[in-house]
């Protein structure tokens, strides 16, 4: 009768059984192997003494081959006894791969083709979005439409004269508040700096003072207030003189 393994789940072979055990599961895995790894490959349904008894006696009937390294020795099943398949076998495996290698390229180059028209929808506005576009193209028009409406009644327009001097009188302007923001910014820095953030806030909050916000500093980036090129102030100067 049989003994339990460590394994209660498994086991323990003995006699012939255990010899067809190890003979099968070298034939399966067709690789080296030794004593120690086929009875722990086994778990444990052929103890380890009794695996290297049967490995001899197979090496010795001449089902496997036995090669030692150092102490250690390592078994492979015989290759000449191991079942080949058929040349003409082998040349239908080989035709069934290729043809299933040509499927798989052929099913690539679909997939890659449809994520490339799924990437494509995705782009394309919805109709939602097209509705919206839609609407801010019409407002934008109605906009450029009551601009040029003077024109088409036959208003006059502004002159290069008039214009000349709106943009002296905004660079002279813009120049005078420059010089007179950086001057109250001096006097405040001086004042303040005895005071803590709160207080200082407090302070001009007392006095009504109003700092620039973010549509100022936004509008000082712009190309309204952008620096004026030196030509262009030489001849906003002789006009003005």
């Amino acid at each position: 009768m049989a003994s339990k393994a460590k394994n209660p789940d498994v086991r323990v072979l003995k006699g012939q059984e255990a010899e067809d055990a190890v003979l099968q599961y070298m034939k399966k895995m067709n690789r080296p192997f030794g004593a120690v790894d086929i009875s722990a490959n086994l778990k444990g349904a052929v103890p380890k003494s009794l695996t290297v008894k049967i490995l001899v006696s197979l090496a010795e009937k001449g089902e496997i081959m036995q090669k030692t390294y150092g102490k250690t020795n390592f078994y492979v099943v015989n290759q000449a006894k191991v079942e080949t398949l058929p040349q003409e076998e082998l040349q239908a495996l080989e035709a069934e791969c290729k043809s299933v290698e040509d499927d798989n390229a052929a099913l690539s180059a679909q997939v890659k083709q449809l994520i490339a028209e799924l990437a494509k929808l995705k782009s394309t506005p919805t109709d939602s979005e097209i509705g919206e576009k839609l609407a801010e193209a019409e407002v934008t028009t109605q906009r450029l439409l009551e601009s040029l409406a003077p024109l088409r009644t036959g208003k006059p327009m502004t002159s290069a004269e008039d214009m000349a001097r709106i943009d002296a009188d905004w660079v002279q302007w813009r120049s005078e508040w420059v010089r007179r923001r950086k001057i109250f910014n001096t006097f405040w820095q001086i004042a303040t700096d005895a005071l803590s953030p709160q207080d200082a806030a407090t302070l001009a909050e007392d006095l009504g003072i109003e700092f620039d916000g973010p549509e100022h500093v936004e509008l000082e980036k712009g190309p309204l207030c952008a620096p004026v090129p030196f030509s262009n102030r030489t001849n906003l100067k002789r006009k003005r003189e």
